[in-house]
């Protein structure tokens, strides 16, 4: 079975309160719930991790890089400048892919740079829990790390 990371960032615990018109109403258990459903039908084992704290997401990211064969992650506002965080996803040498909700493309100025994105296989934004699901294919597509 392939291992993926599941990992969310800053204020992704306050899903389906925070902003509810940009991020939808779907609560961070009613998404990992979506999450580990469509992953078990494809045979992927997920482990979710979620902080608002830029070195608790680096420290999970070195202590499981024996066990991922993936990740899926989606930063929150350090996308667009925590380069510690991006120097923690290159120096695991895992695929990964950057997802949000929201289009980030779309939206402030700010929101559209991701330090995070060059590191990366793959950016998927704009689809709500999708880009999750299309995170966990193109991980699958990849064949992850062997």
């Amino acid at each position: 079975m392939k291992n993926v990371l599941v990992i969310h960032g800053p204020n992704l615990n306050l899903l389906g309160t925070r902003e509810p018109e940009v991020y939808g109403k779907m609560t961070l258990n009613e998404l990992n719930d979506e999450i580990k459903q469509y992953a078990q039908k494809k045979n992927v084992k997920v482990w979710f991790f979620q902080s608002n704290h830029e070195g608790v997401l680096i420290d999970f990211i070195h202590d499981n890089r024996t066990w991922a064969d993936g990740i899926v992650i989606n930063p929150g506002a350090l996308t667009h400048y925590s380069y510690a965080l991006r120097d923690a996803i290159a120096g695991v040498g895992i695929p990964t892919v950057e997802v949000h909700l929201s289009d980030i493309h779309k939206r402030e100025d700010f929101r559209k740079i991701s330090v995070i994105q060059p590191v990366c296989i793959k950016q998927i934004s704009g689809l709500g829990k999708e880009s999750y699901l299309k995170g966990i294919d193109v991980l699958i597509e990849k064949e992850m790390k062997v």
